[in-house]
């Protein structure tokens, strides 16, 4: 098969990529690679056609998809901070150029376009474990940006029959994990921290959990997604299980110390798995356990990351505090 690839440099992108190469399709690869990397592509980039591209202009997209049969629209900026100071570039990307993808989907007839949303549309859930049809209540502009591009996937297929599947990721983890940018996710947070021996810093009391999914997990999900029957359908995509902070930290190091809660944040993140298993017959196989000692056994990938103080972490997160606090 003939398949595109938004967003192929990053990392969720980027381990999809090698998996369809293997796989034995055709793929192309778009990307401005603004946070994707084209080190991320070294085990396949012989094999790929790259396309140096911002989706948020749709400058000869129609043409890019001439011929394709499946899109994996994993382009996209994250990170909460950052959408809070720059919305305007978060709507562009998650937004627009969700429209710009669909519309070349739409007039090239492609089979299928996978979407990959965000459960961050759920914002501070009230029901646990966490379903498809769990009122949505996003908190920033990030969240807001990744469900609005979710409802008009939704709206593509109503109106024009463009099949679609839209996967709600929880936490992904895994090798190739972005060390760059803004503050953010705790395992590129915490690994930095033990590559440098400076302490780990643990978010309040760090009994609040997540729903931490291996990114092997999500690549095949993704894949059979694709290439199953069904359509019109979202998907929650995590473990199923919570595990704490205090876990995770206690599987990386010793050494820890505690910064101040950050508002707006869940104290509990637990994904309901039942509808994609029963749909797509799949389900999570890597362990946390078997995961992180994956990633500490690669540390070096950690040796360049920002390592991040409780000095720099608060003036990371001033905005952060200014806008989500409670009034």
């Amino acid at each position: 098969m003939k398949i595109v690839v938004t967003g192929g440099a990053g990392f969720i992108g980027s381990n999809l990529v090698d998996y369809l190469v293997k796989k034995k399709h055709k793929v192309i690869v778009i990307d401005n690679f603004s946070t994707g990397l084209k080190n991320n592509l070294k085990l396949s980039q012989k094999k790929v056609k790259i396309i140096n591209k911002d989706i948020s202009y749709n400058n000869n997209l129609d043409r890019i998809f001439k011929g394709v049969d499946y899109v994996f629209h994993l382009a996209g900026l994250a990170d909460i901070v950052p959408s809070i100071e720059k919305p305007e570039s978060y709507f562009r990307s998650n937004v627009l150029g969700t429209f710009n993808i669909l519309e070349a989907c739409r007039k090239n007839k492609i089979k299928k376009i996978i979407y990959a949303a965000s459960a961050s549309c759920y914002g501070l859930p009230k029901k646990f474990p966490t379903n498809e049809l769990e009122k949505i209540n996003v908190k920033y502009p990030y969240a807001f940006t990744k469900w609005q591009g979710e409802e008009l996937v939704k709206h593509w297929f109503e109106i024009y029959k463009l099949p679609y599947i839209s996967m709600r990721f929880f936490n992904v983890y895994g090798p190739r994990s972005r060390t760059s940018g803004a503050y953010g996710a705790v395992f590129g947070v915490f690994l930095a921290q033990k590559v440098a021996k400076r302490p780990l810093t643990v978010v309040g009391s760090g009994k609040q959990t997540r729903d931490f999914i291996h990114i092997t997990d999500i690549v095949e999900a993704l894949y059979k997604a694709a290439f199953s029957k069904v359509e019109g359908k979202i998907y929650n995509v995590g473990s199923g299980k919570e595990t704490s902070v205090n876990k995770i930290a206690n599987l990386i190091s010793k050494k820890r110390i505690s910064i101040p809660k950050r508002p707006g944040e869940p104290d509990r993140s637990l994904s309901d798995i039942k509808k994609i298993k029963k749909d797509l017959n799949w389900r999570p196989k890597v362990s946390i356990e078997k995961g992180v000692q994956d990633l500490l056994e690669n540390l070096h990938h950690w040796k360049k990351a920002p390592v991040w103080t409780p000095k720099k972490i608060k003036k990371a997160t001033k905005v952060w505090f200014k806008f989500l606090k409670k009034k």
